[in-house]
């Protein structure tokens, strides 16, 4: 019997050591993680205007106010300890939003409209719900809501779902209509996955129920975004790697570039990482199941070319300079991809990952010291730090969510259920 004892306190010592080490080591990350987010905070409160927007210092077409606005507060919305300039920051820019409607109903988009149409109202009609839930705020919820809805390429302006457009949102500025046949499409008109993975959150946030009809066009569209084939004599392996591309009809605007024609001359697209998260949220957001071959094909691409360096996925050489444009976007879309599912170490193509420790320590790492965050590269307008900091922040919230949870489990609890498993293990053999 004593030397069952001895095994066990044998095995325990350092077996608890190194539980309460990376206990320690993941405490001090998350206090890292904190400090991190408390700074990119006041950098975004800083940069606030008056009235409750922001506006760009860098770039003409950010300066509107409505463009920056919705989706900043959305960041700080979620930080896990806000305090009271963080509310009221929060708060003036929801009455900003909230202003922009009219006694009708109607959102006041000035003499010009929207720059961003799609990405302002998405985000607008979420985060003016997140803490008040008011009257008034639902009312203006549906107003945005309702001028999102307008801009989805559907038969109601013309698009069929025959069209390689149908079913998602473009970045078109006025009202997306389906051209004349002889008339050449604008490619703004084209639906993409970026601006769709927006509309899908507007959708979620207004609990649209799941078994509405516009989540099954909606997926028609993300479905056309994928490397892979429903039906096996369709599929070609050379291109069917489960990953997801930009948008299916327009090859200058899927970043990685032509991939080449399969066996069937069809001409197919690099998947890469960006698209890829966003497309297994889209297809989780519009009801298929985590065991879905779609979800597990993209889950499995996502998982296994994972990096936090770059922006993973074959790219073209004359591409290459757009892998990283939207490097903080990845960040965000593939944090929200993994959280979703639940997923916290993964297995890549270079081994086994805990992908939040990694992503959190390399987001930290890239922190200027003002709090912000800025890309080096220039085409998706990343080098703006209002639009590279929402990004980064919010990836990070999401990796401190699984490193808080995982150091829940990996504690007291978790030391004395392996003491358990294991002391019962030592004494069977």
């Amino acid at each position: 019997m004593s030397d069952i004892k001895f095994k066990l306190v044998k095995w325990f010592l350092p077996a608890a050591l190194l539980i309460v080490i990376g206990c320690s080591k993941n405490q001090k990350r998350i206090e890292c993680i904190d400090d991190s987010l408390s700074s990119s905070a006041q950098f975004l409160i800083s940069k606030q205007s008056p009235d409750g927007a922001w506006r760009s210092e860098t770039y003409g077409c950010f300066k509107d106010g409505p463009t920056l606005t919705p989706y900043i507060i959305s960041c700080l919305y979620f930080l896990p300890e806000p305090n009271e300039q963080i509310q009221t920051s929060f708060q003036k820019a929801v009455d900003y939003l909230i202003d922009m409607v009219d006694e009708d109903g109607n959102i006041r988009v000035g003499p010009f409209g929207l720059n961003f149409p799609v990405y302002t109202a998405a985000s607008a009609s979420r985060v003016i719900v997140l803490q008040d839930k008011s009257e008034k705020n639902r009312r203006a919820q549906t107003a945005w809501l309702n001028y999102l809805l307008a801009r989805r390429l559907d038969e109601s302006l013309g698009w069929e779902p025959s069209d390689p457009e149908y079913g998602g949102w473009s970045f078109s500025i006025n009202i997306p209509r389906k051209p004349p046949k002889d008339k050449m499409k604008d490619s703004l008109l084209l639906s993409n996955l970026t601006a769709t993975i927006f509309g899908i959150g507007a959708l979620r946030s207004a609990r649209i129920a799941a078994d509405e009809p516009i989540w099954e066009d909606i997926l028609i569209f993300v479905k056309k975004c994928q490397n892979y084939s429903d039906d096996a004599t369709q599929s070609d392996p050379r291109f069917d790697d489960g990953g997801f591309f930009f948008c299916p009809a327009d090859p200058m605007q899927n970043k990685a570039g032509i991939a080449g024609r399969d066996k069937f001359g069809r001409q197919r697209y690099h998947s890469y990482g960006s698209m890829s998260a966003d497309g297994l949220r889209a297809l989780l957001a519009c009801g298929l199941t985590p065991d879905h071959p779609r979800v597990v094909a993209a889950k499995n691409w996502l998982e296994y070319n994972f990096t936090v360096k770059n922006n993973p996925g074959k790219f073209n050489e004359d591409r290459e300079v757009l892998r990283n444009a939207t490097y903080y976007y990845y960040l965000w879309s593939v944090a929200h991809a993994f959280t979703r599912l639940g997923v916290t170490v993964i297995e890549t193509k270079n081994g086994k990952v805990t992908w939040p420790e990694e992503m959190a320590d390399e987001i930290i790492r890239r922190q200027r010291p003002d709090g912000s965050w800025v890309n080096h590269f220039t085409d998706a307008k990343e080098d703006d730090p209002l639009v590279s900091t929402p990004w980064a922040a919010a990836a990070l919230v999401n990796c401190r969510q699984l490193i808080v949870k995982d150091k829940t489990s990996t504690g007291k609890d978790c030391i004395q259920s392996r003491i358990q498993t294991e002391g019962k293990s030592t004494v069977s053999k």
